[in-house]
């Protein structure tokens, strides 16, 4: 499997960037324990003029300042004081895109992820829901921060091509609050997949 170049990240069309990463694979090695999932769905968020994006308007915090890095880190931000989300930064320095990843079909390392989520068997929840996402692979917001070519949290290409039609898109889910953006198709998702979150 190679591992997706800085380049991948960097390029300008954060959709773009999302489509390209279903099919991909999601890779974490924490102290000699590997896992990973395939990418089956993804949300995009547009910077400064998504109004659904942490980074609207050119809001600057300490927890979304990561967002205006250079693309190829990872950002985790911690939801409702629960969930640890796991997003890629993209595009250029001080332009804040990043795709949230909200499913992963488990590949290796599942009695791993069984035992850090707590579950007793390997069902479709397991790696459904960006929470379930991060929690299985061991991501939590400490990982903030991380470079994409480290060997401890990277995304690579094993050449799984998901076939004409197969990707589809909807608008973003939970984002309500953001008005007509909320409406955007710009979340991707692998067709007929069961470890997809939220309506087909």
């Amino acid at each position: 499997m190679k591992k997706l170049k800085p380049d991948f990240f960097r390029r300008a069309n954060v959709l773009q960037i999302a489509k390209d990463l279903i099919g991909k694979v999601l890779v974490t090695n924490w102290n000699g324990i590997i896992t990973s999932g395939r990418i089956v769905e993804v949300e995009a968020y547009n910077g400064v003029a998504d109004k659904a994006s942490h980074a609207f308007g050119g809001r600057r915090t300490s927890r979304t300042e990561i967002m205006y890095a250079e693309g190829g880190v990872a950002y985790v931000y911690l939801c409702y004081g629960i969930h640890h989300l796991f997003n890629v930064v993209t595009y250029k320095k001080e332009i804040p895109h990043a795709i949230l990843i909200r499913a992963l079909e488990p590949i290796k390392g599942i009695d791993q992820m069984l035992s850090r989520t707590g579950k007793k068997k390997a069902d479709y929840t397991l790696t459904k829901g960006p929470g379930n996402v991060s929690k299985a692979m061991g991501i939590h917001v400490s990982h903030t921060g991380y470079s994409l070519q480290s060997k401890k949290l990277f995304i690579g290409d094993d050449g799984f091509v998901a076939g004409k039609g197969k990707i589809r898109s909807s608008p973003r889910i939970g984002v309500g609050y953001a008005g007509e953006d909320a409406l955007l198709h710009y979340r991707f998702f692998l067709d007929n997949n069961l470890y997809v979150s939220g309506k087909k």
